[in-house]
């Protein structure tokens, strides 16, 4: 699958359109769990072009996110101009990227299953190392359900999510929310129709 031979000459190719592959909307899971966002600031992982930190920066968050395409990173700021908010959008990969210890009250990441298994492991950690405690962890991924119905994503099964691996790697956390379930999705063209997903949202304790 070209998609992971060269996956940043592929998404810059697919970024490159000019309408939002993935809509302007937020994540509709990442919408429902609003309440559970702690005040200060987030990031934004592999936010694409946008919709996730610009949705975020709405909520009165201060906003920092990444993306290692660069014209993923360019109409994510043209979204966050059109909507009058201010986010720090930083071009990119997940090893560059400055992962400051215990800096951010909520860390998102949506969708951003390119990752290996054994790459998967180091960004889970990463992720939370960033937050602080007492912060909000909220993650939204595809299931092994997700290759019968085939609407976006990996379509590799070790890039999928069940609840086990969130356990694993997320279990010192206080579970606020995990689900497994399906449900139409329609994120602009990318992620259209019926979809096996999983929901996971957490708090960092405190000490």
């Amino acid at each position: 699958m070209s998609t992971f031979n060269n996956p940043l000459q592929t998404w810059n190719q697919r970024f490159a359109a000019e309408h939002y592959v993935f809509g302007q909307a937020p994540n509709a899971y990442l919408e429902s769990q609003a309440a559970h966002l702690t005040p200060g600031n987030v990031l934004a992982v592999a936010d694409g072009e946008g919709r996730n930190g610009v949705w975020l920066a709405e909520q009165g968050l201060q906003v920092d996110a990444f993306d290692f395409s660069d014209n993923a990173i360019r109409k994510a700021q043209a979204l966050a101009q059109s909507r009058q908010v201010k986010v720090s959008f930083v071009c990119s990969d997940w090893q560059s990227f400055d992962w400051r210890p215990e800096h951010y009250n909520n860390v998102v990441g949506i969708f951003f299953q390119f990752a290996t298994p054994d790459e998967r492991s180091v960004i889970f950690t990463r992720m939370l190392g960033s937050l602080k405690p007492g912060g909000t962890l909220i993650i939204q991924g595809y299931t092994p359900r997700q290759l019968d119905f085939n609407t976006g994503g990996p379509g590799k099964l070790a890039h999928l999510y069940d609840e086990a691996l969130m356990l694993d790697a997320f279990g010192e956390l206080d579970i606020l929310d995990l689900r497994t379930y399906e449900a139409e999705v329609s994120e602009g063209t990318g992620h259209q129709g019926m979809s096996g997903l999983l929901g996971l949202t957490a708090r960092k304790r405190l000490g």
